[in-house]
């Protein structure tokens, strides 16, 4: 988190919803000093004097079961963010720290009944594009490159992933 951040309540990239000025946020990122989670730090900055938390029924992290088990209602939970070590349902296996708790366990296969019973939500690949696929790519990139000249230099610093 950026130093200026650091002991204040901070947001979350994984969940939220904004609309910026276009041109307020390429001037913040031109400002932008290099942090080590980048998109988390830059809202942070940002939108530092305008946060509002998401209630946690539509963004649980998963360590406010262990942390702040009081504030948690599970069966009204809508959206879990699957952040802890270990806790990724696709490679849950309840050894981390943390994760032999049934709390944990019901979530996990709250998520694989889900996945399994919506066929839309298995990924089967990109559709065949058109010969000219290069074309498409291109075009489909312009807008973000757009942007990107008109901040000027961006600095990038590259984080772990967290899936």
């Amino acid at each position: 988190m950026a130093p200026e951040l650091a002991g204040k309540m901070a947001a979350k990239a994984a969940v939220a919803a904004a609309k910026p000025a276009t041109k307020a946020l390429l001037d913040t990122l031109r400002v932008m000093p290099t942090t080590p989670f980048a998109e988390q730090d830059f809202l942070n900055m940002f939108f530092k004097e305008q946060y509002k938390p998401i209630p946690l029924v539509y963004n649980l992290v998963l360590a406010m079961l262990w942390r702040h088990p009081e504030n948690v209602q599970l069966e009204k939970v809508k959206v879990v963010h699957y952040c802890a070590a270990g806790s990724k349902p696709w490679r849950f296996t309840g050894k981390e720290e943390n994760m032999d708790r049934e709390d944990i366990r019901i979530l996990v296969r709250n998520w694989w009944d889900i996945y399994n019973d919506d066929e839309s939500l298995d990924f089967k690949g990109l559709p065949a594009l058109a010969a000219d696929a290069d074309e498409l790519e291109a075009a489909a990139k312009k807008p973000l490159r757009a942007a990107l000249a008109e901040a000027g230099t961006v600095k990038y610093v590259a984080a772990p992933s967290a899936a």
